[in-house]
């Protein structure tokens, strides 16, 4: 079995002149989920290389578990220096793909082509996909085989508007996840903010934060695993 990650590459946090990128945790604790499964995986990204980190998620506050074990783990950090390109990403090569959020996203796998071909893809050959916190962005142009938006009629979760709210950006990014999976006909189900909240439809996995990274890989792997 073999799974696909795939991360921002972008690094500006709209027009405030700040960082941004992916959220550690949001890798970190799916990346353990995984390994710790016996699953191989593959780290891609836009522009392959070191995706950026957001570095709020890695000050001291937002440290796990999960990311601190992956701060000091050779093998994760050499991947994660290294991701391949996602327009040179064999699909057929993978079991499932899954996207880590953070606001980094918002402006580049949201419109990425590479990406939606990828999706697409993974969607028609029968292969789950999961995305969690921001990265449900990535449902924003993807379409069903039958044309229809990928998350029409589908029970969805993501960063939700309060949540964005209360990370004082609602005016900085350039669309609200919530907002974006409820004008696609998503059936958008949240918790409270900050609670882990994973949603699993079909073929799609989301959760709706940091907190529901984890949780959210677990899905997919019983998703995978199911007989």
């Amino acid at each position: 079995m073999q799974i696909l990650i795939v991360l921002t590459s972008h690094d500006r946090l709209g027009d405030t002149g700040k960082p941004t990128g992916f959220w550690l945790e949001e890798l970190a604790a799916p990346y353990y989920v995984f390994k710790d499964a016996g699953v191989a995986m593959v780290l891609a990204s836009p522009k392959g290389g070191q995706p950026p980190i957001d570095p709020t998620s890695d000050a001291p506050d937002a440290q796990t578990d999960d990311t601190r074990r992956f701060n000091t783990d050779i093998e994760a950090i050499a991947a994660l220096a290294s991701t391949q390109r996602l327009n040179s990403i064999d699909v057929t090569a993978f079991d499932a793909v899954f996207y880590p959020g953070g606001h980094g996203p918002l402006w580049d796998l949201a419109e990425d082509g590479d990406s939606i071909a990828l999706i697409e893809a993974m969607i028609a050959a029968g292969k789950p996909v999961a995305a969690v916190c921001h990265a449900p962005a990535v449902f924003r142009h993807t379409r069903a085989p039958d044309g229809k938006s990928l998350v029409d009629g589908k029970a969805v979760t993501g960063f939700s508007n309060s949540e964005e709210d209360a990370a004082g950006l609602t005016k900085v990014v350039p669309f609200l996840v919530e907002d974006l999976l409820k004008a696609e006909g998503g059936l958008y189900r949240r918790t409270t903010d900050w609670g882990v909240n994973v949603v699993t439809d079909d073929l799609l996995v989301t959760g709706q934060n940091p907190a529901s990274s984890g949780p959210a890989a677990t899905a997919l792997l019983a998703l995978l695993n199911r007989p």
